[in-house]
């Protein structure tokens, strides 16, 4: 029993390492005020469909539905829908799923959920994990696509909003291994830039906080409105609670 339980506490051991070690880096916070500002939503629909939507489908999500974030169906059909003529339609793409896993190694996930696909106990929301690996890409010649990145490393998709971020490479630096000092480890020590992209770093982050807010947002198109509904609903609770507090009191007050 007692190597039982040892080995089930080495497995365990095991898991939680392999867990920590998933996300390489610790995850950025993603602004979340994002999530109620109309014009960052619109202006992560517009990335989204000119940068995303090329290899990512988002199967489950109507070109319509975008109405709900202050865009007119005008507006959607000039500026967001390139692969259909129909406001009805899915956002699907026309990718061949067998040249995208020859091009990437593998077909390129569907993004309608990917907001909440991608949360983790301990490090943090879906939308910090989006936030922060679109903001860790890095020139790696030693790569197939010419990138890497800190939060997937080996990652196989390439860096889709370099024109905006232009290039970069991860510094790193030598540092002793606490548990051994005689072995020396590489710890990352921040980017250098190696060619400016068409935004700077400020308007690149804003730009990148707007698409992952439309990402969570299109994960989940009625939770601003569930939330709202929310606050009046426990407002009701509350109101209801105290009349029957105070008519329980009368109904007892006359009873010893």
């Amino acid at each position: 029993m007692k190597k039982l339980i040892a080995a089930l506490l080495a497995l365990l051991a095991l898991a939680g390492t392999a867990r920590a070690s998933e996300g390489g880096i610790e995850w950025d916070r993603f602004p979340t005020r994002k999530l109620t500002d109309m014009a960052a939503l619109q202006n992560g629909a517009k990335l989204f469909v000119n940068y995303c939507l090329n290899c990512h489908a988002a199967g489950f999500m109507r070109y319509n539905r975008l109405a709900d974030i202050g865009l007119t169906e005008e507006q959607i059909k000039g500026n967001l829908m390139f692969a259909t003529d129909k406001v009805g339609e899915t956002m699907k793409v026309s990718l061949d799923p067998k040249q995208a896993k020859e091009w990437f190694g593998a077909n390129p996930p569907d993004l309608t959920v990917i907001a909440r696909s991608r949360a983790a106990q301990g490090k943090g929301s879906g939308a910090d994990y989006l936030y922060t690996y679109l903001r860790s890409y890095y020139r790696d010649e030693t790569k197939a696509t010419g990138w890497d990145n800190l939060v997937f490393p080996n990652v196989g998709m390439p860096h889709a909003l370099w024109e905006l971020q232009g290039q970069r490479v991860a510094k790193y630096v030598e540092v002793a291994d606490p548990h051994n000092p005689e072995k020396k480890l590489h710890k990352f020590d921040g980017f250098e830039q190696i060619a400016p992209g068409k935004l700077t770093p400020q308007a690149y982050d804003e730009a990148v906080s707007d698409l992952v807010a439309y990402l969570t947002w299109m994960s989940e198109p009625s939770q601003n409105h569930r939330v709202r509904v929310g606050v009046w609903v426990l407002i009701a609770l509350a109101f209801f609670t105290v009349i029957a507090w105070r008519l329980n009191a009368a109904y007892w007050k006359d009873i010893k």
